[in-house]
């Protein structure tokens, strides 16, 4: 068989092992199939163009139940939870639970609006979108602007910063963006109102929140206050959900991100959401704002673990931990401590050597000042002293010799070091040698009772001879061997 036929081969069996898989993959083949047919239908139902068909909140049971109970529960007063009941049976709680999420769904909602509202206004004004970034206040920018080419006719002051209306007017007057048609200008304005009437739904639900938080959660709501506390419950879904998240997620729960317009974010580093809105935090320097944040969120997060279990329903905790959050800051004000003079050490104060023993008084005893050396040092009042190379030169003798012989002397005074014993012997041998040495007194005369007087050789008596008699050259005499060393 040729490389082409064998080629062919391992086609055939490639497309035999594919109808295989395609077998027993078909029934899933086709249920992805419809799955993929209905998502598709869906998509072709939703018209994009109706607002009503995009945003379906404020149409449900749902949200007009919550709606209606929540301004029941503002228009009488609250008698407060009652005391000694579990947390999730209280009606009231269930209630601020279901505002918490009705809150989430209102801001996902606002969410949506506002992609509809940009979608419909990029025609005329694309650049606003990047210019305004809070959902409402872009559509209170766009139902106050319209069709209206020239911005210097409208008022935009109190709806933006002068910084941001500044920037918004001069990018106006280069827009390439053309006025939409009535249709179009139309669905955008009801868009707008109904981004607005969802905010101030939100807000409803807050200041019922917010009013129920001196009794929901009293420990949260003696450190950040009641809106804050009502806020934060209700980006985190409720005080169980905010008792579980730890603080690091609480330091930025409802942190947007701000549009500077091209000025400076030197001063806007902060990563702080809802906790910035607290007096603690907004009475702290700004040096130090960023450590208030972030022990607020951790005393936070503890006072809600203690409303979350109904430790303490009349608050004192929470009142003792902001107490402690106030005293740390004013702690971290506190100037330094100032510095102290430093005295100066004692002169030639060294520490003093505590050792003693047998060692210590031999060394002392060998390194002692003798007398000679104290005369050495001591110097007569009115009397010169005597010099080596005299007349004041070379080294001075001090006192030596100036008690009346005009010499110097050095009084043999016993050691008291005692002589190792081996030097000692050493000594010893080196005297008894040194002695039997011929001296300059000895003489070579004897008197013997013979002959009187006779002259004999002083060497002979220590046994060594002379020339032929010494030991190197005597009939007698031998080799000797020397150890080596």
């Amino acid at each position: 068989a040729t490389l082409e036929d064998s080629f062919l081969a391992d086609l055939d069996d490639l497309s035999d092992n594919e109808a295989e898989l395609d077998e027993s993959d078909g029934d899933d083949a086709k249920k992805d199939e419809e799955d993929i047919d209905m998502d598709m239908a869906d998509l072709e139902t939703l018209n994009y163009d109706d607002l009503d068909s995009v945003s379906k909140l404020q149409k449900s049971q749902r949200y007009l139940d919550i709606m209606q109970k929540v301004e029941e529960a503002l228009g009488k007063k609250s008698d407060g939870t009652e005391k000694g009941t579990v947390l999730e049976d209280d009606p009231e709680y269930k209630l601020i639970v279901d505002c918490n999420q009705l809150s989430v769904d209102i801001e996902n909602e606002i969410a949506i609006v506002h992609n509809f509202i940009r979608d419909k206004y990029r025609l005329k004004f694309q650049e606003l979108e990047s210019l305004v970034n809070h959902p409402i206040d872009y559509a209170r920018v766009v139902k106050k602007i319209g069709n209206e080419t020239d911005l210097t006719l409208v008022d935009l002051e109190g709806l933006l910063p002068s910084a941001i209306i500044m920037v918004v007017s001069v990018t106006a007057l280069t827009t390439k963006g053309s006025p939409l048609p009535e249709d179009v200008l139309q669905k955008t304005l009801e868009a707008c109102d109904r981004a607005l009437d969802l905010d101030s739904a939100r807000k409803k639900v807050l200041d019922f929140v917010e009013s129920k938080m001196g009794s929901i959660a009293p420990n949260l709501s003696a450190i950040v206050g009641s809106a804050v506390a009502a806020k934060l419950m209700g980006t985190a879904g409720g005080l169980s959900a905010l008792a579980k998240m730890p603080a690091c997620n609480v330091q930025v729960l409802g942190h947007k991100r701000k549009n500077l317009a091209g000025f400076s974010s030197a001063t806007s580093q902060l990563r702080v959401g809802y906790l910035e809105q607290t007096e603690i935090f907004q009475s702290t320097p700004p040096a130090l704002k960023s450590r208030a944040g972030r022990i607020l969120a951790a005393k936070s997060t503890l006072a809600a673990r203690v409303d979350a279990t109904r430790g303490d329903p009349s608050g004192t905790n929470g009142k003792a931990l902001r107490e402690e959050i106030r005293k740390k800051i004013e702690k971290w004000q506190e100037p330094p401590p100032a510095r102290q003079p430093k005295p100066l050490p004692v002169p030639d104060s060294e520490p003093k050597k505590r050792r003693g023993g047998r060692r210590l008084r031999k060394m002392k005893e060998r390194y002692a000042v003798t007398d000679m050396r104290k005369l050495a040092n001591r110097m007569a009042f009115g009397t010169p002293e005597e010099s080596s190379l005299g007349d004041g030169l070379g080294e001075g003798y001090g006192m030596l010799g100036q008690a009346g012989s005009n010499r110097l002397r050095i009084s043999s005074v016993p050691s008291k070091l005692k002589i190792n014993p081996t030097i000692a012997k050493k000594l010893k041998e080196r005297n008894y040698a040194g002695g039997a040495t011929t001296s300059g007194l000895t003489s070579s005369l004897a008197f013997t009772p013979v002959q009187g007087i006779e002259l004999c050789n002083p060497q002979q008596a220590l046994g060594l001879g002379s020339g032929t008699q010494s030991t190197y050259f005597s009939e007698s005499g031998t080799f000797s061997k020397l150890k080596k060393i």
